[in-house]
């Protein structure tokens, strides 16, 4: 099989990152994505899309750690000899505790994944992006930056430095070819919302998902598309941007 466009997603085992996996691999991509202890899934995925005869491969990693990082790219770069976009997906949180109440060792997981990790990431691919003269990379938001909500501090701001991570960046890399944007799900099916909503209760959960225009959850593959988007030629003109993918809601 040849070649021609390679994407990196770290979390691509499960919910959001699989979907985006799957997306990119449909749409021609060879897809290297991370997992952190679920290579069972990640397995699977990899097999499932070689049975449609895409390509795809798993690699395991813990984003908090740089070294971990570095191997990720080392080893999508030995197996596909470049990278064109890179997906920065990953990401963990702490509901529903007040900052007050958060422990040292709490904040610097969330920040070290949502925030140092994608830094690291990015840093590390961008000599490959700007010698290949392009490249796109895309970090994962929340739609929690629109409303600060109490009890997601940390989270809501590691995302925030995401967010101006990403505008930064957009005007750093922009004379490479190098295309910087964020989405910022709003609340989506996944394993992440349903710890969440264990936590609220299932009232205060549906009066949540009803505050939204669209009265509903969102589906992973409803990012991966927006994902897939940014990534064409039909946002050849979209860099340092904030994509909201929410229902309508503010949060």
């Amino acid at each position: 099989m040849a070649i021609e466009k390679v994407a990196l997603v770290t979390g691509g085992s499960r919910g959001i990152g699989a979907a985006i996996v799957e997306a990119l691999a449909q749409s021609g991509y060879a897809v290297a994505f991370s997992y952190r202890t679920r290579k069972a899934e990640a397995d699977l995925l990899c097999e499932r899309l070689r049975a449609e005869g895409r390509e795809a491969r798993a690699f395991a990693c813990d984003v908090a750690q740089g070294a971990d990082c570095d191997r990720l790219i080392a080893g999508a770069l030995n197996a596909y000899g470049r990278l064109d976009a890179l997906i920065n997906n990953a990401g963990t949180h702490v509901p529903h505790v007040t900052l007050a109440n958060l422990k040292d060792d709490d904040w610097a997981r969330v920040i070290e994944v949502n925030l140092t990790a994608p830094f690291r990431m990015t840093r590390a691919v961008l000599p490959t992006m700007r010698k290949q003269g392009s490249g796109h990379i895309i970090n994962l938001s929340s739609n929690v930056t629109t409303r600060m909500p109490a009890g997601y501090g940390v989270y809501a701001i590691s995302k925030a430095g995401l967010e101006a991570f990403t505008r930064i960046l957009s005007k750093e890399e922009g004379c490479h070819g190098i295309r910087v944007n964020a989405v910022g799900p709003g609340p989506i099916r996944t394993d992440m919302l349903r710890e969440s909503f264990d936590v609220m209760g299932e009232a205060r959960a549906n009066a949540f998902v009803q505050s939204f225009a669209l009265g509903r959850l969102g589906e992973p593959r409803e990012i991966a598309s927006v994902v897939a988007f940014l990534l064409s030629e039909a946002a050849s003109y979209i860099t340092g941007q904030v994509v909201f993918v929410n229902g309508g809601g503010v949060g």
